[in-house]
Order: C-alpha cells, then structure tokens, then sequence
C-alpha cells in the first residue's frame, strides 16, 4: 500500500483514530464470538498472560476497569467469570493472586494468535518505524487526554 499524499492526508485527527479503532473492533468481535469470550474476559486473559500468566486479583481488576473505562463491578464480574469457567484460578494458599490454567493460556493463545493473524495482514507492509511512529504517538495523546480528564 502506498503512503497516501499529503493532500489526502493532513494530520491525525480524532476522526483518523475513531475510524482506526472501529475498523479493528469487527474482525476482534467475531474471534471472541467464536470462543464464547467477551471483550472484558479478553482483557483479563490479556493482562494476566502479559504480566508472566499471574496477577494480584485487585491489580487485575483495576487494570481491566482503566483499559475498558468500565466500573470495577464489571471488572471483577470478568475476573469472576473466567474464575468459574476455569480459565483462571486462584493460587493456592492466596484468594488475592490469580493465574492462568492450562485453559485460560491455551484461550489466551487461540486469540492472540488469531489476532495476530489478522493484525499481521493488516500491518504487513507498513514500515518498523513508521509503526514505532504511530504507536508512539496515539501513547501520547493518550496519556495527555487521561492526564486531562483527570
């Protein structure tokens, strides 16, 4: 894919990220939908397999609730979801410290790796640096709306 123009594109605008964000949310509705996963039990699979397979059950909550922009009940309704599914448990001994099951990870991989896929395609003949570019970017101006409506 050629870079579009600079008359056709002139800056990032919340509309470019708007549409950006909307055209990922299909194709990640329909590899959840074929799990059986929500978007809420997808971001705690994500976070615990990230953070080494394990997390602290508040961390985790928070960490879904920040991510999502959900209140904590929906968070922890994930976390108790995915519990009584047996996709996470508790470590033995310590009701406050998840991990991931064989399960949860196995779960975790078939998405992941289904996104990747996909991701993969979308993003293939986008330069490295132009990827660091972009990422770097959309990190800041998040962090700078969050710091705002803080």
């Amino acid at each position: 894919m050629a870079r579009p123009s600079s008359a056709e594109v002139h800056t990032l605008t919340p509309q470019i990220v708007g549409q950006a964000e909307k055209a990922h949310k299909p194709f990640l509705d329909v590899i959840l939908g074929r799990t059986a996963t929500t978007m809420n039990q997808w971001v705690a699979l994500k976070v615990t397999a990230t953070s080494g397979g394990a997390a602290d059950r508040r961390q985790l909550q928070e960490s879904i609730a920040g991510a999502l922009r959900i209140d904590d009940a929906m968070a922890l309704a994930a976390i108790t979801e995915l519990t009584t599914a047996g996709l996470l448990m508790d470590l033995p001994g310590e009701t406050a410290h998840l991990e991931l099951t064989a399960a949860g990870r196995k779960r975790y991989e078939q998405i992941d790796g289904a996104v990747r896929e996909v991701l993969g395609r979308a993003y293939s003949d986008i330069p490295a640096e132009d990827l660091e570019t972009a990422a770097w970017v959309l990190t800041v101006i998040t962090n700078r709306l969050n710091t705002e409506q803080a």
